[in-house]
């Protein structure tokens, strides 16, 4: 584990706004409670809570990866219609302490779906 610090600093904040997240005609997300993650140089992240997003249209996957700042990440396929989505979405379910606030929330690649709106 390697703290946040002045040579990667990340930063969480509430995101101002509604947040919309949908693919193949079906609202997958939708928050006005997303959190917004600045890691260092990278485009910053927004993160959906589990409660805002159609936990039905998304399956586990066996995929899985490792942040040194954030912990283990899980990965989800969005299944909609006759549309999937692979590895599509991915959650820290139990982040490192540092990374807390993003337990139990839900991040989005925008690539991977067809829409990430903003309001």
């Amino acid at each position: 584990m390697k703290l946040p610090g002045p040579d990667h600093p990340i930063a969480i904040a509430p995101h101002a706004g509604r947040v919309r997240v949908t693919f193949n005609g079906a609202v997958v997300a939708e928050t006005d409670r997303a959190l917004q993650l600045q890691e260092a140089s990278y485009p910053p992240v927004l993160y959906i809570p589990r409660e805002d997003a159609d936990m039905a249209l998304l399956q586990r996957t066996a995929h899985a990866t490792h942040c040194p700042y954030k912990g283990d990440a899980a990965y989800y396929t969005i299944v909609a219609g006759d549309r999937r989505s692979e590895n599509a979405i991915w959650s820290y379910e139990a982040p490192f302490p540092a990374m807390a606030a993003i337990a139990g929330h839900l991040a989005f690649y925008p690539a991977r779906v067809d829409r990430i709106e903003e309001s």
